[in-house]
């Protein structure tokens, strides 16, 4: 994937071909970039299996995974295919020729989800010595699940299309074309709802919510509290609640067709009560008091000066 994110950044470059109202070599930069991020993701939640049978060992995991990377290298391989041919690798039933190719990718995402959900499988029945990580790998690995799960209904046929009549069947925007006018980089659509949008986020709680435990795990040893496993495990359920909500509003609010930059009144609405229940959440989780002893070399900013009294008095 990082070969074909380099080759693909070539593209851009030196090919200016436009295709749907974005850079023909767009799509497979972008793809390439996302598999990146997914693919590492997913091999270091593969490293934390134990290798007794009753987890599944680590020869579940591994065929697991390579079916995940066989199943993204054939999507990438049409993808990038038909940028090179001139031609739409979503959607297209211009030819019977590019229609097989769509299948193909269809069968791939099926694989790919599959094969994600028994890695997903095997984590939730291992035992992760740390609690905290353990939920995270769980939460971001259902939320990408999910994420992916949207990609589905991105191949419904959009008002206008029949299967077997019109050359493209499905899209990435409700309520407009695709193709249409669409934000810098990301292409999503600013006239309408994008399926796009909840796609993205589901997808990367895979490596956002490992991210804050990581952060948190950094932090530990200068603020007592989160040297608290209790409280570091109660953030990333909140964090994981909270992306959830989330993604359930960009979905929501794609699917009424509504813009991601022009939210209306309802999505503004539910988006403040997830900040709130947020806010308090997060309250309560740093609340609890402190349990456990500061790691080695740990110091609480508040308390080091009393610390050090206790150290001179002892």
């Amino acid at each position: 994937m990082a070969v074909t994110a380099a080759g693909s950044a070539v593209g851009l470059v030196v090919d200016d071909r436009v295709l749907a109202g974005a850079p023909i070599w767009a799509k497979p930069f972008k793809f390439s970039v996302s598999f990146v991020a997914y693919c590492l993701s997913l091999a270091w939640m593969l490293s934390l299996l134990p290798g007794g049978r009753r987890s599944g060992g680590p020869r579940a995991g591994w065929w697991a995974g390579t079916v995940v990377a066989v199943a993204s290298l054939v999507e990438m391989v049409i993808i990038i295919g038909q940028a090179m041919r001139g031609k739409r690798s979503h959607f297209n039933r211009e030819t019977p020729f590019d229609g097989a190719l769509f299948d193909v990718m269809a069968v791939t995402v099926v694989i790919l989800w599959l094969g994600t959900l028994a890695v997903a499988v095997l984590l939730l029945r291992a035992r992760v010595a740390d609690r905290a990580s353990a939920w995270a790998v769980r939460g971001g690995l259902v939320l990408a699940l999910t994420g992916a799960a949207v990609g589905f209904l991105m191949t419904r046929p959009a008002p206008g299309q029949r299967r077997g009549v019109s050359e493209v069947v499905g899209a990435h925007s409700v309520g407009v074309p695709d193709g249409g006018p669409s934000m810098p980089l990301t292409g999503w659509s600013t006239t309408g709802g994008d399926l796009r949008v909840p796609h993205f986020f589901g997808m990367h709680a895979l490596q956002l919510l490992p991210l804050l435990v990581m952060a948190l795990t950094v932090l530990a040893p200068r603020f007592r509290r989160l040297a608290d496993e209790r409280v570091r495990v109660r953030l990333v359920l909140l964090a994981s609640g909270a992306y959830a909500a989330v993604f359930a509003l960009l979905l929501w609010q794609a699917l009424r067709g509504r813009s991601l930059i022009h939210p209306d009144g309802p999505t503004l609405g539910a988006a403040g009560l997830v900040l709130a229940a947020v806010v308090l959440g997060a309250y309560g989780s740093l609340s609890l008091p402190a349990r456990t002893p500061h790691p080695p070399g740990a110091t609480d900013v508040v308390d080091a000066p009393a610390a050090k009294d206790q150290d001179l008095t002892s």
